[in-house]
């Protein structure tokens, strides 16, 4: 048995992990006793329970805020950990963001606070000049029913400008967080579990062969959810956060390559100056803490028929690159999924990467999302649209679908339906035609089957409306709108 090791407020900490699958959460209340962390929906949503975790970026270390009701205490493995008891200075005197709150009102009851200080925290290290915009999103996925959020914003303006900086000892977190690096992956071999975590990608092929039913882990983002609401047990563990290979980015002329363990931010923040239609719709992807943590290959491996990366990647022909001992293959991304939680990988494959082509010349791109929410929402339908034109005739479409179907799917027969008519609005009228007979979406508490194809025939007839030849709508509103019938 191998002692999970970390630092916490400059402490070395190892311990010796009995459950893999037991949460970060329930280490910090039950072990250490550090109540500030709170549960308070166990699934990622309300921010209670929101913990720092720091990791090298090269020279440098980024902070990220997550929450610790779904993280697997073994996945701390080398990382540095901030709770809310970490703020407090030798003198007892509160942090910059602490007295911020304080001072600008924006803790009443308190339950949800210990949650917004560390989402802020992670901001005041990661970005000192923030707009409104940055401040929103940071404290995305931290609920407050008291404040009515006004008050935590100005206490995040305020939190630069009213107080001396504090920094912290980077130099010496950096140099403690590469004494925990390590050179092979680690094992926990218990009696009721197995954990790996190794930190190459030919270990990692050769586990999952050895162990091809063990649970593959990347973020713990839905994961996380299976022990926490359906008490389901993991017997065997691959977690793939440590494997360097996983984590790369490529971005070049053969297009864009994210390997299958990074985060969604990092993702998003990637693909998004190549597509920046989808930027609108990926930062109501999740909150933040949910896209620190989760990945994009584990959204794709997933492949929920409400998730919302599938259609956005399949609109721009992305492809998957699976793995299986010393042997690869690719496919369309659209080909992986055979019917729901059903998918083409065979024993002992996982995705090794998403690969995203470069953009084609004038590509005519949207992605739309419907829900209920504006933030932080399951979709009810999500719908990406991408076209070329030759003159006013349609060339090239590719028309995905989220929500309308047992599995992220392309619409092939309205496709065909446009492929070499002409982008007006008799075409469109059939294609929408075409579109409403093509799928037969389920009825649920995020919208009726039949406002989901009515629906997604309007979003195909807007998307004719913001691109049709000479008379295009301005498209300056953001592509995510509430759903009311």
């Amino acid at each position: 048995m191998t002692a999970v090791r970390f630092i916490l407020d400059g402490e070395r900490i190892e311990i010796e992990v009995a459950d893999p699958t037991r949460t970060l959460l329930q280490y910090l209340r039950e072990d250490l006793r550090r109540v500030g962390s709170k549960e308070g929906c166990a699934e990622g949503d309300c921010g209670a329970c929101t913990v720092v975790i720091a990791e090298p970026d090269g020279d440098a270390l980024r902070y990220r805020a997550v929450n610790a009701c779904i993280q697997f205490l073994p996945t701390l493995d080398g990382k540095a950990l901030f709770t809310v008891e970490s703020l407090k200075a030798a003198d007892g005197s509160l942090h910059p963001v602490q007295q911020s709150m304080v001072d600008h009102h924006g803790s009443q009851c308190g339950f949800c606070t210990p949650g917004f200080i560390m989402s802020m925290l992670a901001l005041y290290h990661n970005n000192p000049a923030p707009t409104r915009a940055d401040i929103d999103d940071a404290l995305s996925g931290n609920l407050c029913r008291c404040t009515g959020y006004r008050s935590i914003v100005d206490a995040c303006r305020h939190m630069y400008t009213d107080y001396a900086r504090v920094e912290l000892d980077e130099v010496g977190l950096m140099a403690e967080l590469r004494e925990l690096r390590r050179d092979r992956g680690f094992s926990l071999e218990l009696e009721a579990a197995h954990y790996h975590a190794p930190v190459t990608l030919a270990e990692l092929a050769e586990l999952y062969l050895e162990h091809p039913d063990a649970q593959i882990l990347a973020g713990g983002t839905d994961v996380g959810l299976w022990v926490t609401k359906q008490l389901r047990e993991l017997p065997a563990v691959i977690y793939l956060g440590n494997v360097a290979e996983l984590r790369r980015i490529g971005v070049g002329a053969e297009g864009i390559e994210i390997g299958a363990a990074v985060t969604l931010t990092d993702a998003f923040d990637t693909i998004v100056p190549h597509y920046p239609e989808f930027g609108e719709m990926f930062r109501r992807f999740a909150s933040l803490p949910v896209r620190n943590a989760g990945t994009l290959g584990g959204n794709v491996a997933n492949g929920s028929p409400i998730g919302d990366s599938m259609p956005a990647l399949m609109a721009v022909a992305t492809r998957v690159r699976l793995r299986r001992g010393d042997q690869q293959r690719e496919m369309a991304l659209e080909d992986l999924y055979l019917d729901y939680m059903k998918n083409a990988m065979q024993e002992g494959e996982f995705i090794e990467a998403i690969v995203i082509p470069p953009r084609v010349d004038a590509l005519l791109l949207r992605c739309y999302k419907l829900c209920k929410r504006y933030d932080q929402d399951i979709s009810a339908v999500c719908a990406a649209f991408a076209l070329r034109l030759d003159g006013e005739r349609v060339s090239e479409i590719r028309i995905a679908l989220g929500g309308m179907a047992a599995i992220p799917k392309r619409a092939p027969q309205t496709e065909q339906s446009l492929l070499g008519k002409h982008w007006d609005e008799s075409t469109v009228r059939t294609a929408m035609d075409s579109l409403r007979r093509e799928f037969t979406p389920l009825s649920d508490m995020r919208a009726s089957a039949g406002y989901r194809s009515r629906a997604t025939a309007n979003l195909l007839y807007r998307f004719y409306l913001e691109t049709r030849p000479g008379q295009a709508l301005d498209n300056t509103a953001v592509n995510v709108f509430a759903v009311t019938a």
